[in-house]
């Protein structure tokens, strides 16, 4: 599920050290060569950054990472060792780093810069497995199951998909379950901050016996067709082209096949469900009750909340959320509405303080310009505008299938007590008496047990589903459909 916080990029600054009467030795590439991994602090998150330095003929080298950033790689243009200190400079980041070496306890203390904005970070020796995040829930080859890659085609849409089929050796046919991810361009592992969840999750369905279907989205992957202009009811369409494709498969069971949503994978299956009798029941995983409006204005003042914002600074964010949307829902030309949604976010900044600029990653007119187009790309598109006003309920009125909807009372990003309550409210409406509601405490939006739940959290977790929320899943599944 998006998130409207903006986001903070990561760079460093020089930070000048002291000399003393005796200076000691100076340190040689080897001292440095290695290793390195620091924790910056921008406020509205912390960023973990790996540094790894070589010797070479020409002197050091150096490759940094950013591990909660997807272990995204911030390139180096040049690495400088003067004595003690060490220079980076990563202007296609906008972003420098300078650091002295200790002799004393061993670490870099240094500064690092990125838009102006001076962050203190502070590098200690770790050895390959320190930054190597581990994920002990991911399955190793050889799997106990089959595992095909295959593709087959959307005709509504015009494409073709490509996904992953598992399913056990020995019997069948078998149940199957369509995999539908969350918002944004996912592959077929729902991939994010070295999580697999999807990956993990058809594992563990699998062995229990339940066919799985996960694919990439549209545009993603080995999927072909376009994402940037597909909304939500589009993705259904993909959603029924991966149910039509099981039902063709012998190794299928044709009248057990199903559709489990995360996130906007939970708003896309009751539409799929509504539209064709082929699908045989739905699993919605902090999937939402409400319209996108308000999943958004109680996303952000929870994670806001969460990461220490004042109820001042929460009660702006939603003024200025709602002219937004206001203008988004009013407005329907986007070359008119980007201009005023810029004009909006142009006069939150001239009113914002020196801190929250720092954290926007504004220190001048041209940083100014990027943030605030980025900000304007983000809503100003076909996906963003459908998701702001559709309501899911009025579609759960219409599903007449077994239907379990599931949610983490720690999830900031889709709040479980009054989604899932509307969910269960729209259900009832519309007649349908096979139903389960359930929220599990201590998880999150993802279904990792979670100290607060903030998203700034997801990366640091090795859990990547709760292994109690798979067998419920499954449990339910195999009980609805049977296996």
């Amino acid at each position: 599920m998006r998130t409207l916080l903006a986001c903070i990029a990561v760079i460093a600054v020089p930070l000048a050290s002291e000399a003393t009467a005796q200076e000691p030795e100076a340190p040689t590439p080897a001292d440095f060569a290695g290793n390195w991994m620091g924790t910056l602090d921008v406020g509205a998150a912390q960023l973990r950054l790996r540094f790894v330095f070589a010797e070479g003929d020409d002197g050091l080298t150096a490759e940094v990472f950013s591990l909660d950033q997807g272990n995204a790689q911030v390139p180096v243009a040049t690495t400088t060792l003067n004595g003690a200190t060490i220079t980076l400079s990563m202007p296609a980041a906008g972003a420098a780093y300078e650091g002295s070496l200790s002799t004393e306890d061993g670490k870099i203390t240094g500064t690092f810069t990125q838009a102006g904005a001076d962050f203190p970070l502070v590098l200690e020796r770790v050895s390959e497995d320190d930054v190597t995040p581990r994920r002990p829930q991911n399955p190793v080859e050889p799997y106990p199951y089959l595992a095909e890659d295959v593709t087959y085609p959307n005709p509504d849409g015009g494409h073709t998909m490509a996904g992953t089929f598992t399913r056990p050796t020995d019997g069948g046919p078998f149940p199957a379950v369509v995999l539908i991810s969350g918002s944004g361009p996912q592959d077929r592992d729902e991939a994010l901050m070295d999580h697999r969840p999807f990956l993990v999750l058809a594992d563990h369905l699998t062995r229990r016996g339940i066919a799985v279907l996960r694919y990439d989205d549209r545009g993603v992957g080995q999927s072909t067709g376009t994402f940037a202009t597909a909304t939500t009811p589009d993705f259904a369409s993909d959603a029924l082209a991966a149910v039509a494709y099981l039902k063709t498969r012998d190794d299928v069971n044709p009248a057990a096949v199903g559709l489990a949503g995360h996130s906007e994978g939970g708003v896309v299956a009751p539409i799929a469900a509504a539209e064709s009798d082929d699908v045989s029941f739905i699993v919605l995983m902090a999937g939402t009750g409400v319209n996108g409006e308000r999943i958004l204005y109680a996303q952000a003042a929870l994670i806001l909340r969460a990461g220490g914002a004042t109820e001042e600074a929460i009660a702006s964010n939603r003024a200025r959320q709602e002219r937004i949307f206001g203008v988004l829902k009013s407005e329907p030309d986007p070359e008119r509405a980007a201009r005023e949604i810029e004009a909006i976010i142009r006069a939150s900044l001239e009113t914002a303080t020196d801190e929250e600029l720092a954290q926007a990653g504004v220190t001048d007119s041209a940083s100014a310009d990027a943030v605030i187009a980025a900000q304007v790309q983000q809503v100003n598109t076909p996906w963003f505008r459908y998701f702001l006003t559709y309501d899911p309920a009025e579609t759960l009125e219409q599903v007449t299938v077994p239907v379990l909807a599931i949610n983490g009372e720690k999830d900031l990003q889709v709040p479980w007590e009054e989604n899932l309550r509307e969910i269960e409210a729209a259900l009832q409406r519309g007649g349908n008496t096979r139903y389960e509601i359930r929220a599990f405490p201590d998880l999150n939006h993802l279904f990792q047990h979670s100290e607060t739940g903030a998203p700034s959290e997801y990366q640091a977790i090795e859990e990547t589903w709760s292994v109690e929320v798979m067998e419920a899943i499954a449990d339910w599944i195999l009980r609805t459909v049977g296996g």
